[in-house]
């Protein structure tokens, strides 16, 4: 190779982001802005990132899971899996001539941070919870930078270079869409969903009162998830019932309501397309992490919160009817929830990579 080849070399980046949508999707739209970088990705056998990954990436895989609560056999296989991992992604890492990682979190960050920290490579990690996971927690002295969605997080990792650069979203959520379900243009919208999970607990309080709010002439679009068995058992005009929906930009940008559940990655999207939320954080998620989430928009006045084991169908169908009959109030949530977005989020995250990897 000559010294001219060289120098133009493209740079070489490890993708780190498995399991779940909220992982995956701030990391594929962080990817779209590094075009002129070699990226490879590093996930999980048989997640989400099978699908969504390899038609744009090389898809590397290691064999890594999350510790168990309890001490047992099942925890010296995960503990002799995690250093069988580390020694994969030093090996990829070597081999490939990486010159650095990016991970959004979740167990997958652990090995591919401690990887690269002990081939003195960067190590950056996208944290896009109010309160930090214990994997970002715990490495993120270790890592070089780390960026975060709310500036909350940051007192929680007090040993850390942080960054605030928000969550990316999915492109489509920059720009206006239209959606292909039969709604007619001028009928209030309430959209649920609970995340890429579904929310069954909420799906069955919905299906209880949504009469009411159909007498009120608003529509409902129930996205139930596929784990819910009483799908499909409510029939009405104006409510439609889909277990998933891909175009969410265009039904939260159409949206009067949304109730959901308080993932980040919810959040974000909720924030982006400035839609009023009611939210349900789901209450057996790690160290009540979507409470957290939560809180930020309850406090900025972008949504009215309730605690699951608090919430009836009764406060449910008034509070929806409330905001319903009182538009000045939802045009001021929507206002506070856009006032929370980063719209720029992938080019933030993109440009300290670049100023990290290159420099």
């Amino acid at each position: 190779m000559t010294v001219k080849e060289s120098t133009y070399a493209p740079l070489r980046l490890l993708i780190a982001a498995s399991g779940t949508g909220g992982h995956l999707f701030p990391a594929i739209a962080t990817a779209e802005q590094l075009p002129d970088y070699q990226i490879q990705w590093l996930g999980v056998p048989n997640r989400l990132e099978k699908n969504l990954v390899p038609a744009k990436y090389p898809l590397n895989t290691i064999a890594v899971e999350g510790f168990q609560k309890r001490f047992g056999l099942g925890t010296l296989r995960i503990i002799t899996q995690f250093i069988g991992s580390i020694w994969t992604c030093r090996r990829l890492l070597k081999q490939g001539k990486f010159q650095g990682v990016f991970t959004t979190g979740g167990y997958i960050a652990a090995p591919a941070i401690i990887a690269a920290r002990s081939l003195n490579l960067p190590a950056i990690l996208h944290e896009s919870n109010a309160l930090p996971g214990k994997v970002t927690r715990f490495l993120s002295p270790f890592c070089t930078t780390v960026a975060i969605g709310f500036p909350a997080a940051a007192k929680y990792l007090p040993r850390a270079k942080t960054v605030c650069t928000g969550t990316p979203v999915r492109e489509q959520f920059l720009s206006p869409q239209t959606h292909d379900l039969p709604i007619p243009d001028n009928v209030p919208l309430i959209i649920v969903f609970g995340g890429s999970q579904g929310a069954v607990a909420i799906n069955q309080m919905v299906r209880q009162v949504a009469p009411a709010w159909f007498d009120a002439g608003a529509w409902v679009v129930h996205l139930t998830g596929d784990k819910d068995p009483e799908a499909g058992t409510l029939q009405h005009p104006q409510y439609i019932s889909l277990p998933f929906y891909d175009n969410m930009a265009g039904l939260l940008q159409r949206a009067n309501l949304a109730i959901s559940r308080a993932g980040a990655g919810s959040l974000t999207e909720l924030a982006i397309t400035g839609t009023p939320a009611i939210l349900i954080p789901y209450p057996f998620a790690a160290e009540d992490h979507q409470s957290f989430n939560a809180k930020v928009f309850g406090d900025a006045g972008a949504a009215l919160v309730f605690q699951q084991s608090e919430l009836t169908a009764d406060v449910l169908k008034t509070k929806v009817l409330t905001l319903l009959q009182t538009p000045e109030e939802l045009a001021k949530m929507a206002q506070n929830a856009a006032s929370l977005a980063v719209r720029d989020s992938a080019e933030r995250l993109a440009k300290l990579l670049r100023e990290l990897l290159e420099n």
